[in-house]
């Protein structure tokens, strides 16, 4: 990893891939906002959807949400840091 990478706030690029992820899962794209409160090296994002989209974000028996957070388990590996996903109405 070159020092900017490092320098830069570890999710600057986690939260606008994410939000892109489930903005393309959602049929009101306009309501997603993600928020991150900061733990250390944990990082919790808070994902905010419209409510009737929370299904959709979910998946059956959880299977999207589970998805979702494996992408930020493996992104997380990569930086040495630890994401949570808390999904939220709006």
């Amino acid at each position: 990893m070159n020092d900017a990478h490092q320098d830069a706030h570890p999710s600057d690029d986690v939260v606008p891939v994410l939000a892109e992820v489930v903005r393309s899962l959602v049929d009101h794209p306009g309501a997603v906002h993600i928020a991150e409160r900061q733990r250390g090296r944990n990082t919790v994002l808070t994902l905010k959807v419209d409510p009737r989209d929370v299904g959709q974000v979910i998946g059956r028996q959880g299977r999207t949400a589970r998805a979702l957070r494996a992408l930020l388990e493996a992104r997380g590996a990569e930086e040495g840091r630890s994401y949570g996903l808390e999904i939220r109405r709006s």
